[in-house]
């Protein structure tokens, strides 16, 4: 007996293994491991993965599989080992680690139907109706019907009808339509003068269609002979003319890219590239830090690494930290690698996804540029993955599983045997310290290409500003920089970390600030739709004219959003033309793209942004960087909140003077003295990761100690304090004392969708007694997770304490 080793698309740690089940004889030669199935699970229909064949089982009688869903499989056989690694690493469920590597068109839909057993009209009225002819119809049209379950249930006993589970994948392949004659040419022309005068139209298409040398797509007909499709399927009826479907990729850019020539590279650039170049040529797995500064030219060594790695047939994987980088890094690698390149990030619509990915699974693409999740890409020869910025949060995956895309790609450079190139002016202290001891080589580039000058950066306090009288929320300085560059037709970019028109609404009476209804978190104001929004659950509720609390009007905003500054923009700066780019003016699909273009052609004096302007960009004409608001990242209970800032102020510093025009930045801050604002002025990298570096020593932080952090959450308060303190004693009943373990402690945001949270958060050195203590907790917990009661979650290395 031929047996199938199946993971079902279950979530749950009840099902959190691996089912045995026959492979009946006429799917032997498709059933092969990385494929998935239809398989019967309980009383219903479920999708499952095959990670693995056998000859022999545990069990007696094995159900057989239904059907199978994909010709040829979806995972490669490292991909299902890298899912039963993911598995352990995260301590997620297996299938969620599966469904991690697929785009979201694999995931299956459920359908419930009803099929009636016997002829239609012998069924009561009421089944008739619902019925309405249909032998098989939704279970959900009886569901809104009057008849009432006990009857249903009746019914099935009697096997009058039945219940049936359908398993559907949403994967849609687009097609064009294309005509071709279905006639010799001989038999054409003699159709075309039997048919003289009457059908005109006909004629045409026909004498079009001979002096074709291919079929001709539909649409292209119907436009050049000025015609509908009634005329063309007259012809389809007569077999005159036969259609046919072929497939074709839909495409995100429909813009032709220019081809590039490698630059010669710089000295530092070809000292820095020599030790990747031998890894490629040795297979010899390694891990390098590339550390260059801003312009430096780090993206010119990833694409002459990446064209070492071509040559020799294989493939390679660019991670890019979020959508905002995606534009400008696309163009330079379609620029120079062409066709070769397919693109997979969150911009892209379901279907463009699906066509990207199978691109990559039919290998007619050798190189990936995309964000975290790209870095599943199923290819077979990797040669290289570089993961760019790689200090970014994006590289962590918030949701389950919990996965940091740099571990991933250590895993497969370790399969492969290839290099991984960790890129970024501003490493994280962890990846530093790694090259440090050696763990990681180090390269560096001190110098921007051309021996270009890093900007000049200039601090102003901003409370002597305040002290001087000035309330506006630009200072003297930024005002002043700001009209040089209009006076110049030069371009400048201004970072704000917050969107919205302003961080909370208060009144200036009672002190009573409005307050989302399901979070303890004050709510933004958005002024375009004048409206109050919750950046957390996402409920929104009208501007109030008075203060819910004491009715007083003295109702009046705080703090400085995107939206306040954009309108401050205006009235400051009357002939300035304005770009604004927040979460607010990017959710629509392309809408990042076509806001940079609009920069990038002048169109724009002012690019007004969050975060996601603060890295990656290039443009010649942006010579002044302005920060509105340095400290809003300094004060949030995260120890990483002065490492982030100095990360955030060097990389938007980079985006000033990248060209021939010299650069300069202004930041705005209320703690000109902060080390992480200092030291970001004088762009000493060096300086700040031993400050830090210090500071991380005495209290216990990574990379002294690892970190875990343990999330309760429950809509019961007293529950969720309960449970906190059941797991803490688990966890120190089975931790050893060089562990420490934190709280149980209320999250910063206690409630969020109305459900109250708190915390357990283990420092450690060795991760086996951990996972140890950790899968003790989920055991206890097993029945009332199931059942969601409650909610527990765990977090490896976390980014987000709040």
């Amino acid at each position: 007996m031929k047996i199938a080793n199946i993971v079902v698309d279950v979530a749950s740690s009840a099902i959190d293994s691996i089912f045995d089940y026959e492979i009946p004889e006429e799917l032997s030669t498709i059933v092969k491991p990385g494929v998935r199935v239809i398989i019967p699970f309980g009383p219903r229909k479920v999708m499952g993965f095959v990670v693995g064949l056998s000859s022999n089982s545990d069990h007696n009688k094995l159900k057989p599989i239904e059907s199978v869903m994909d010709v040829t499989p979806l995972l490669t056989k490292e991909l299902i080992s890298l899912s039963k690694w993911l598995q352990e690493e995260t301590l997620c469920f297996r299938v969620s680690a599966l469904q991690a590597m697929l785009p979201a068109a694999f995931k299956a839909s459920y359908e419930k139907e009803l099929w009636l057993l016997d002829e239609i009209d012998e069924y009561p009225e009421a089944w008739q109706q619902v019925a309405q002819g249909r032998e098989v119809f939704p279970f959900e049209d009886l569901e809104q019907s009057t008849i009432p379950v006990k009857e249903v249930k009746q019914m099935i006993d009697q096997q009058m009808v039945e219940v049936k589970y359908v398993v559907k994948g949403k994967e849609k392949v687009k097609t064009n339509t294309y005509i071709d004659l279905n006639i010799t040419e001989q038999a054409a022309l003699e159709t075309i003068e039997d048919m003289g005068k009457r059908a005109k139209k006909q004629t045409q298409i026909l004498e079009y269609l001979i002096d074709q040398d291919a079929p001709v797509k539909l649409n292209t007909l119907l436009n050049k002979m000025n015609t509908t499709r009634a005329t063309v399927n007259s012809l389809l009826k007569k077999g005159i003319v036969r259609k046919e479907e072929k497939e074709v990729y839909r495409d995100p850019f429909q813009k032709k890219f220019e081809k590039t020539t490698p630059l010669s590279l710089t000295k530092q650039q070809q000292e820095v590239i020599q030790p990747i170049h031998q890894s490629i040529e040795d297979e010899k797995h390694q891990m390098f830090l590339l550390h260059g500064v801003t312009g430096s030219g780090k993206t010119e060594v990833y694409l002459q690494s990446i064209q070492r790695v071509l040559n020799k047939e294989e493939e390679a994987i660019v991670l890019v930290p979020e959508i905002s980088l995606t534009p400008q890094m696309v163009n330079r690698f379609k620029s120079r690698f062409g066709d070769d390149v397919a693109v997979l990030h969150s911009g892209l619509s379901v279907g463009e996804k699906y066509d990207e990915w199978r691109k990559i699974h039919r290998q007619e693409v050798k190189v990936v540029v995309g964000a975290r999740s790209a870095v599943f890409a199923p290819f077979k020869k990797l040669g290289i993955i570089i993961i760019d910025e790689e200090h970014e949060n994006t590289y962590k995956q918030e949701d389950y599983p919990k996965y940091h895309a740099r571990e991933v790609a250590k895993y497969r450079g370790e399969y492969h045997n290839c290099p991984v190139v960790l890129g970024s002016a501003t490493p994280t202290l962890e990846t530093y310290a790694r090259s440090l001891k050696g763990v990681y080589q180090l390269l560096s580039l001190s110098n921007r290409v051309n021996n270009r000058a890093l900007p000049d950066m200039e601090i102003v306090d901003m409370r002597k500003e305040l002290e001087a009288g000035n309330r506006s929320i630009f200072s003297e300085s930024l005002t002043e920089q700001i009209n040089k560059r209009l006076e110049r037709n030069e371009q400048v970019v201004l970072m704000l970390n917050r969107r919205g028109y302003s961080t909370f609404v208060m009144c200036r009476e009672c002190g009573e600030t409005i307050q989302c209804e399901n979070c303890d978190i004050s709510m933004t104001y958005h002024q375009t739709k004048n409206l109050l929004k919750c950046h957390y659950c996402a409920a929104e509720r009208p501007m109030p004219k008075q203060c819910p609390s004491c009715q007083s009007d003295a109702i009046r905003f705080f703090g400085t959003g995107t939206q306040k500054v954009e309108e401050a923009l205006k009235v400051q700066f009357e002939q300035a033309r304005v770009i604004r780019m927040d979460v607010d003016t990017t959710s629509r699909k392309g809408s990042h793209e076509k806001l940079l273009d609009r920069f990038a052609n002048k169109e724009a004096d002012i690019l007004l942004g969050t975060q996601m302007i603060a890295k990656g960009l290039d443009f010649e004409n942006v010579t002044l960087v302005g920060v509105i608001a340095a400290d809003s990242m300094l004060h949030l209970p995260d120890f990483r909140a002065s490492e982030n800032s100095f990360q955030l102020l060097t990389q938007v510093s980079g985006r000033a003077g990248r060209h021939e025009l010299p650069g300069e930045v202004v930041i705005q801050t209320y703690t000109p003295e902060h080390y992480s604002v200092t030291l970001a002025k004088d762009y000493d990298y060096e300086a700040f990761f031993h400050k830090e570096m210090q500071l991380r020593k005495r209290f216990g932080y990574p990379p002294y100690y690892f970190m875990v952090l343990v999330n309760i959450n429950h809509e019961n308060h007293v529950k969720v304090v309960e449970v906190s303190q059941q797991i803490a004693n688990i966890l120190g009943g089975n931790l050893s004392k060089e562990a420490i373990l934190l709280g149980p402690s209320p999250s910063p945001m206690l409630r969020i969708k109305n459900r109250y949270r708190y915390q357990c958060m283990i420092k450690y050195k060795e991760k086996r007694e951990v996972d140890l203590a950790l899968r003790e907790v989920l055991k206890h917990f097993q029945k009332q997770i199931n059942q969601n009661e409650i909610q527990i979650t765990i977090d490896f290395e976390p980014n987000y304490f709040m």
